[in-house]
């Protein structure tokens, strides 16, 4: 088992570096365009920070969490999603008093206990953005807006965006009510886990996949019958922003999304190229995380989007192809008499900007060629006892197999003019 990779991980290959690189320089992209920072925090965080962010009622916390206590005897998880470790840094740095909204978005790993399929993994990577400070609907829409104009970059545009509310504390827990003796009467037919939930916490039902629980719910009170005022004007002004923006969307009333931190605004983006609907990235408004987690009230929105299921779905759709990158230039001597000479010329085009390779295994000369080739690289310079003593590079272009005779001194203006300039 040493030489395996613990269930549920895996790694990445330079191959498929690539193409996360590729995926996280476009996403780095747009949040600059829209006035967000990253922020990096730490892998693993107290234990009480999720316990009290997500919700104790939540599958995450109940089943999920990879917890473990430190050597003195704290309470310790690995970050099962990036908002509430982001929360805990905003109101830790006193994030609050710089001009708000404060506007951050992160690149992380995080890790769940649940059973490995396609595209989900026990440790996980996420792009997430957090808006902190603003009550307004319109940074709902920007969430959104970022979010869709994310994936267009990528070259998707076949996607669904959902929204829905859930209202806030006070009008909330007037749907719990309904919700709760609406399913009270449909009690036997719930599977044991909603039995719980029941009592604990209703909305999570809502999020069951068991077909009897999926059947009872078709017929389920509707939370947005239930919104106050309030709630009401601000989810038809998250509406009206979106269409005003071009964002096409629709109102799914079965949106809760998992976490308890959420209110108001929440939303998925939903795509199919995984053979059945498939959520790439929910979030929504949390105005009251902050608070819960000691700091000041603090309105907010945000997203999480999975960068696995991400590949998996460009893979599919082809639109994740990286080029091989080839290397500018590959030293090759005759012999080792020449090693010095060609050990210098390498790392005098390293420093001067240019992927530069040697052989470091004693092949032969035409072993050097082969394996250059299969690199692959741009061109070989070819150095033996004639380009020694005349001071001038044989250098093969190994696309073409031309060759071609370069002063030694002026081999980076040489490669600068070839590459560069892309003759």
């Amino acid at each position: 088992m040493l030489t395996k990779a613990p269930r549920g991980t895996r790694d990445l290959l330079p191959e498929e570096c690539a193409k996360w690189l590729y995926i996280e320089n476009v996403f780095r992209e747009t949040c600059t365009l829209f006035g967000y920072q990253e922020i990096r925090t730490p892998t693993f965080e107290h234990t009480e920070l999720f316990q009290r962010g997500i919700g104790e009622t939540t599958d995450i916390v109940e089943k999920e969490m990879y917890t473990f206590e430190d050597k003195s005897g704290r309470s310790i998880t690995l970050k099962p999603e990036g908002t509430a470790p982001v929360a805990r840094a905003y109101i830790e740095h006193k994030l609050y008093n710089n001009p708000l909204p404060v506007k951050l978005f992160y690149i992380t790993p995080c890790f769940r206990y649940e059973r490995p399929q396609a595209g989900r993994y026990r440790e996980f990577h996420q792009f997430g953005i957090e808006a902190f400070g603003s009550p307004s609907p319109l940074i709902d829409v920007e969430v959104i807006a970022l979010a869709v104009l994310f994936f267009e970059k990528l070259g998707l545009s076949q996607l669904e965006v959902h929204i829905n509310s859930i209202g806030c504390k006070a009008c909330r827990e007037d749907y719990k009510k309904a919700l709760k003796d609406f399913l009270f009467k449909k009690k036997d037919f719930l599977c044991d886990t909603c039995l719980l939930r029941l009592e604990r916490n209703p909305l999570r039902i809502l999020d069951c996949k068991n077909p009897n629980c999926q059947k009872i719910l078709e017929d389920v009170p509707k939370i947005v019958d239930y919104l106050c005022d309030d709630c009401r004007r601000h989810f038809a002004e998250v509406e009206k922003g979106l269409t005003t923006v071009g964002v096409k969307y629709q109102v799914n009333p079965g949106i809760v999304r998992g976490l308890d931190y959420y209110t108001k605004t929440v939303f998925e983006i939903i795509s199919e190229e995984l053979g059945a609907q498939s959520t790439v990235c929910g979030g929504g408004r949390y105005d009251n995380l902050i608070e819960e987690c000691g700091g000041p009230h603090t309105p907010a929105a945000g997203f999480g989007i999975g960068i696995e299921r991400l590949v998996l779905i460009l893979e599919a759709k082809g639109l994740i192809e990286i080029p091989s990158k080839e290397m500018d230039v590959f030293i090759a001597v005759m012999d080792e008499n020449y090693r010095e000479y060609g050990l210098q010329l390498l790392y005098r085009l390293r420093k001067t900007g240019f992927s530069a390779e040697m052989d470091n295994m004693g092949r032969s000369l035409k072993a050097q060629m082969k394996y250059a080739s299969k690199i692959p690289v741009k061109y070989a310079f070819i150095i033996g006892e004639d380009e020694v003593k005349s001071g001038k590079i044989t250098v093969k272009d190994l696309a073409t197999g031309e060759q071609d005779k370069v002063s030694c001194d002026e081999a980076e203006i040489y490669l600068k003019n070839k590459i560069r300039k892309g003759c």
